[in-house]
């Protein structure tokens, strides 16, 4: 549920190793501590990098190990044994169970179950989608992303295509740039949804919370259609339909004309529901892409895919139907 992936070349599955250093402290920092000394040394590095070394041992003073705070007086030996950032080692290919929907020489579209994360980022550095995809097919290390061209997030379940050959990414970013590629949700929402909608509101990030999002002013433009499939006591099934593709979409949206997700506390949603007197305990986001459609790449021939319902959404909307008698 988010943009295509734009800086495809950034994709780095051969980083640098980085070298040792043997370093004299010089006169002239005599009372600093350490790391500030190291910074002063190793410009290139963050002061919270080199203290990380120096927690992990990887900076030793005239032979013996340190610590972060500990001052220099000039004239000290310092060795440095640099730890690579996990961002700037290779993607490892990692042996891990992927529901494969479809496969052919120039594509694939993955059933994503929730809780998998699709592309290593601070603390998910090992573990996801694209650790899987090198492992089942190791020509993806040459293509950018491992042939990523869309996520969905962490908790999200469902379908989520995947390019096998450079030229099958290009033309599936373009597909997604053009609004082409048709994605439909399956969404359980608080609070009851007479009709069918749709919410045209900009999405950016949020003013205040760095790593969330919101409707804001100067956001990039967003539409999603909803209808609602089911009606609850205190809850609905929606399906919806995105035009475009921006981080956290549906959610956002929903979240902003009062209808967060089932267990989307980021957004607003309880993850705890009382039904019939029952306590029903739902912890991510009820959110599954259920179908996807395309043309394909090379062919040109109109696709589509349809994912079955998670089984945790499906004891969730038995327990809201018991409920709603």
């Amino acid at each position: 549920m988010a943009e295509p992936e734009k800086n495809l070349l950034d994709y780095n599955a051969n980083a640098a190793q980085l070298q040792p250093f043997d370093l004299v402290i010089p006169p002239e920092y005599a009372g600093l501590r350490l790391d500030q000394a190291l910074q002063k040394l190793l410009p290139a590095y963050s002061r919270s990098r080199l203290q990380d070394w120096i927690r992990r041992e990887q900076v030793r003073l005239d032979g013996k190990a340190a610590t972060p705070k500990q001052n220099v007086w000039g004239g000290e030996r310092v060795a440095v044994a640099p730890l690579a950032h996990p961002s700037e080692l290779p993607y490892a290919a990692e042996a891990m169970s992927l529901d494969i929907i479809y496969e052919d020489e120039w594509l694939l579209v993955i059933n994503k179950p929730p809780g998998l994360v699709v592309h290593p980022a601070s603390g998910h550095w090992q573990g996801t989608l694209l650790n899987a995809l090198l492992h089942h097919c190791s020509r993806l290390a040459d293509i950018p992303r491992a042939g990523i061209v869309h996520r969905l997030d962490k908790e999200t379940s469902g379908l989520l295509v995947v390019a096998k050959t450079l030229t099958a990414q290009t033309d599936l970013v373009r597909q997604l740039q053009a609004r082409s590629v048709r994605r439909e949700y399956l969404a359980v929402v608080h609070g009851v949804i007479a009709r069918e909608g749709a919410v045209t509101a900009p999405i950016g990030r949020h003013p205040r919370y760095r790593t969330k999002m919101a409707v804001v002013a100067a956001g990039k433009p967003a539409v999603t259609h909803y209808t609602a499939v089911e009606r609850f006591a205190a809850c609905s099934l929606l399906q919806c339909r995105l035009e475009t593709g921006r981080t956290h979409q549906i959610r956002v949206h929903l979240q902003s004309i009062g209808h967060s997700l089932v267990g989307d506390s980021v957004y607003g949603g309880h993850t705890k529901l009382s039904v019939d007197g029952e306590t029903v305990v739902f912890r991510r986001q009820a959110l599954h892409a259920a179908r996807l459609g395309l043309t394909h790449p090379a062919s040109r021939i109109e696709m589509a895919w349809q994912a079955e319902t998670p089984e945790d959404m499906r004891r969730l909307t038995a327990a809201l139907r018991g409920g709603a008698r």
